[in-house]
C-alpha cells in the first residue's frame, strides 16, 4: 500500500515534531527548510570557545510525569544532557534594589513568596492555586469539549485583570509579573491562559540544556531519517498548488515540483497563505485577516564571551528591571528590563564560559535598516547595537557588578537579525499576538479552508518549547485524528 506523503514547510521546532510525528504513523514525510540550519530558533552557533543559543533558553515541566516530560520522552528527547535549575531558586527577580526568588513546586513558591508578602497570603493562595489548576488540565485540549470550553474561557479572559484582582500589592504584582520575558505582558490582550499556562510550567519545573537547543533539533532529524524520511536544506518552498479546493504539490527553490497528499507549514500563517497564490478555497477575508494580525515585540541579545574563570556560574536566570519600569506596558526605547541566561558550562566547572542579555525590542527600532543586507546595514546599525549593549550591561551590573570586567567579546543581534537568519517574521518572539478581546480572531487553529493544508508552531496556541509540542500534536490529530493522538501520548480520559 503506498504511504501517504506529507510535505513539512520549516524545520524549526514545530515542523521538526510534526514530521517525527506522522513519519512514526507511517507517513513518507519530506522536511523542507530554506536555511542552511535546521532548527529555527534552536539553532546554536558557536564564536571561539563559546556556543551560543539563538532563541532556546530554558524549559518548564520537565520532571518525570509533567506535562513537557510526557512530550519529550514521545520524541525521545530526554536522553540529552537536561541541567535542572536550582529548585530553591530557579528564577531571580530584581526590582530595583530588591531581589526575589521563585521557587520551584507550587507549595514551596507559596511558602517563599508569602514569607516576603505575609499580608498577600490569600491572594498568594488563589494564584497559586489557580495556575496549577490550569497546568493540570493542559492535556484537556485532546479530550472532549467540555475540556475545550474551559482552555477557551481563559483565552477570553485578561491575564493583567486576574492578577489585578487576586492580588492587591503593587509590589507583587510586578514580582510575579517579573519573568515577563517568556512572553509579552501586553495588559490590552495577553490571555489568561497563556500566562497562566506558561508560569506555571516553569514553577513545576525549570531546566537547562547543556550544549545548546540545536541537539532537539538534531535529535528529531536523526529520528525522522531512521523512519524513512528525508530533510532538506536550501529548500525554500516558493509555491504551493491547489487544485479542486485541495493542495496537490509545491515548488522548491522555483525550479523542482514535489507532489504530496498534505502540507504542514511551521513558517510563520501569513507566509504560508501567500504561498498558495491561486486558491478557489482561500478566500479575500481569510487572507486578509491573516495578512494583518500583529506580531509580538521581538528581542535584542547580546551574547558575550566571558574571560575565563572570572564570573561565577549561577544555576539560576536573573530578571534585572528598573525600579519604574512598566512590566504590562513595555516601552521598548528604554531599556527597563534584562534577562540573564547563563550557559551551562562543562561539568565540574564552577565559572560560566559565555552568558546572553535579552531584553524587549519593537520592529519599528530596526525596520529602517530592513532593506540593507546582513553584514552591510551600516555605521549607524552597528552604533545602535553598541549603545543597546552598553544599556544592557549598566542596568545588569548593579546586581553583578563584576559583568562587566568579566567581557571578553560582544556578539549581538535585533528583530532583524531574526527575520533574517531564521524567518521569524518581523522578528516577533512569541509569534501572532493573542488577544482575549477576540480569541477566535487572533488565536488560530491548524486547520486552513484549504482542508489538506495545515498549520503549526508558536503563533496558533501557546508559544515556547512546551506550547510549540503541544500544538504539534493538535495539528498531527487533524491527520492522524485525536484518538490516536491520545492513545500514542497515554492520556486518559
Amino acid at each position: 500500500m503506498k504511504k501517504e506523503r506529507v510535505i513539512i514547510i520549516g524545520a524549526g521546532l514545530g515542523g521538526l515534531e510534526c514530521g517525527y510525528i506522522l513519519a512514526k504513523n507511517g507517513m513518507q514525510v519530506t522536511v523542507l527548510e530554506h536555511e542552511a540550519q535546521v532548527g529555527g530558533c534552536l539553532q546554536t552557533f558557536r564564536r571561539g570557545a563559546a556556543l551560543f543559543d539563538t532563541g532556546f533558553h530554558y524549559v518548564g515541566a520537565l520532571d518525570e510525569g509533567e506535562s513537557l516530560h510526557t512530550l519529550f520522552s514521545y520524541f525521545d528527547l530526554m536522553g540529552l544532557p537536561w541541567k535542572k535549575l536550582d529548585e530553591d531558586c530557579f528564577d531571580e527577580v530584581v526590582i530595583g534594589e530588591d531581589t526575589f526568588a521563585f521557587a520551584n513546586k507550587h507549595q514551596r513558591f507559596y511558602e517563599r513568596m508569602a514569607a516576603r508578602f505575609p499580608k498577600e497570603r490569600e491572594g498568594l493562595k488563589k494564584y497559586v492555586t489557580f495556575l496549577k489548576e490550569v497546568g493540570d488540565h493542559i492535556f484537556g485540549v485532546f479530550k472532549g469539549d467540555e475540556h475545550k470550553r474551559y482552555t477557551y474561557s481563559l483565552l477570553s479572559r485578561s491575564a493583567y485583570e486576574f492578577l489585578n484582582e487576586t492580588i492587591k500589592d503593587p509590589l507583587l504584582r510586578k514580582v510575579l509579573s517579573g519573568t515577563s520575558l517568556k512572553m509579552e505582558l501586553n495588559a490590552p490582550t495577553l490571555p489568561l491562559y497563556t500566562f497562566a499556562q506558561i508560569n506555571d510550567s516553569f514553577i513545576r519545573s525549570a531546566w537547562r540544556l547543556r550544549g545548546g537547543g540545536s541537539q532537539i533539533a538534531d535529535k528529531l532529524v536523526e529520528g525522522i531519517l531512521s523512519m524513512g524520511g528525508e530533510v532538506k536544506t536550501h529548500a525554500a518552498v516558493t509555491y504551493i498548488k491547489e487544485e479542486n479546493g485541495k493542495v496537490v504539490g509545491v515548488t522548491v527553490n522555483d525550479e523542482d515540483y514535489l507532489e504530496t497528499d498534505w502540507i504542514v507549514s511551521s513558517v510563520h500563517p501569513a507566509h504560508t497563505i501567500s504561498l498558495v497564490k491561486d486558491s478557489k478555497a482561500l478566500r479575500n477575508i481569510y487572507r486578509n485577516r491573516i495578512a494583518h494580525l500583529d506580531n509580538t515585540f521581538g528581542m535584542f541579545t547580546a551574547n558575550i564571551r566571558l574571560k575565563p574563570g572570572l564570573l561565577p556560574y549561577v544555576n539560576k536566570n536573573i530578571y534585572v528591571h528598573r525600579a519604574d519600569a512598566d512590566l504590562w506596558n513595555v516601552n521598548t526605547l528604554k531599556t527597563e528590563s534584562v534577562l540573564v541566561n547563563y550557559s551551562v558550562p562543562e561539568p565540574y566547572s564552577s565559572t560560566a564560559v559565555n552568558i546572553d542579555l535579552l531584553s524587549p525590542m519593537s520592529w519599528a527600532e530596526v525596520k529602517k535598516w530592513v532593506d540593507f543586507p546582513v553584514g552591510r546595514r551600516g555605521e549607524d546599525y552597528v552604533a545602535f547595537k553598541e549603545a543597546k549593549t552598553e544599556e544592557c550591561i549598566r542596568l545588569v551590573e548593579k546586581r553583578l557588578p563584576e559583568l562587566r570586567g568579566a567581557v571578553e567579546r560582544v556578539f549581538t543581534s535585533t528583530p532583524l537579525s531574526y527575520q533574517s537568519y531564521i524567518s521569524s517574521a518581523e522578528g516577533c518572539a512569541f509569534g501572532i499576538r493573542k488577544d482575549y478581546n477576540n480569541p477566535m480572531y487572533t488565536v488560530l487553529t491548524p486547520r486552513t479552508p484549504i482542508p489538506n493544508l495545515l498549520l503549526t508552531g508558536q503563533s496558533l496556541n501557546l508559544h515556547g518549547i512546551l506550547g510549540v509540542s503541544m500544538t504539534s500534536f493538535l495539528t498531527c490529530a487533524e491527520i492522524l485524528g485525536m484518538d490516536k493522538i491520545n492513545e500514542e501520548l497515554k492520556i486518559k480520559d
